[in-house]
């Protein structure tokens, strides 16, 4: 854990109290080599250290501190469904995440179903021309998509409900448009939720692990089960290879990961 300006903002940013982070601010940043000496540092700073959701706060701050303090993620686009321990650094929003909202409206008239349709519409013919836009980008047409983009999120429809939604989701209109500037972007976090999908699989038939070093396993397990697809190498090989069983001999992953990279 590192305490340092990056941790201190993401504290702030997360509601964390403008006293709270000016008891941790210091001048020079501080190190701790793991979660003991910085649950110390934190009690002894009048923090109570068994408030869960205070610490648990306080962890991802003194995490994202580490994280940049040696220089990884950098520029990097990170793509979330909002949710707020992913908000950090370079960050955009999933588009099918923004959209599920629309599609939660409970209209009670026909003329705010109409409407709830309309803007739906909007937004999936503006995600399909986001889409073109990723195939083949144009720094030129950016400014269209950005005042195409307030067009449809400046919409006032007299549905209140839709009406905030719209005027919630301009205000992250930066986020949302994030692709406009890094067509490699992705729109959404299907692809991210895919490799979820087969721990959560397993986890509703089996019920869960009886032990931290089950957990362990089958979080490893599954990792390299993921790894290995991605790269298009047999799982059932890697394994053999690395039990001693002969056969076709596979390079470190981590080496091949790089080599993709």
């Amino acid at each position: 854990y590192v305490l340092n300006d990056a941790a201190i903002d993401y504290l702030e940013e997360r509601h964390g109290g403008p006293a709270l982070a000016a008891g941790l601010r210091t001048v020079e940043l501080q190190h701790f080599c793991n979660q003991v000496p910085f649950m110390e540092h934190l009690g002894g700073k009048g923090i109570d250290i068994f408030d869960r959701q205070d610490i648990g706060t306080l962890a991802e701050a003194g995490l994202w501190g580490s994280i940049r303090h040696h220089g990884l993620v950098g520029d990097m686009v990170i793509v979330s469904d909002d949710a707020g321990q992913f908000r950090v650094g370079n960050h955009a929003l999933c588009w099918v995440h923004g959209e599920r909202l629309l599609q939660k409206l409970m209209p009670a008239t026909a003329k705010e179903e109409r409407w709830v349709a309309v803007v739906r519409d909007l937004v999936w013919r503006f995600y399909k021309a986001l889409k073109a836009y990723q195939l083949n980008p144009s720094p030129q047409s950016a400014p269209a998509f950005r005042k195409r983009f307030d067009r449809i999120f400046s919409l006032r429809t007299g549905y209140g409900a839709l009406d905030k939604l719209l005027e919630r989701l301009h205000r992250r209109k930066n986020e949302l448009l994030k692709v406009l500037d890094y067509p490699q972007t992705p729109l959404h976090t299907n692809a991210s939720e895919n490799d979820l999908r087969t721990f959560v699989t397993k986890r509703k038939i089996s019920g869960g692990t009886m032990s931290r070093d089950g957990r362990v396993a089958r979080d490893t397990m599954l990792g390299l089960l993921k790894t290995c697809q991605k790269l298009e190498l047999s799982f059932y090989h890697y394994l053999g290879d690395r039990l001693g069983l002969g056969g076709e001999a596979i390079p470190q992953l981590a080496g091949l990961i790089a080599a993709k990279a």
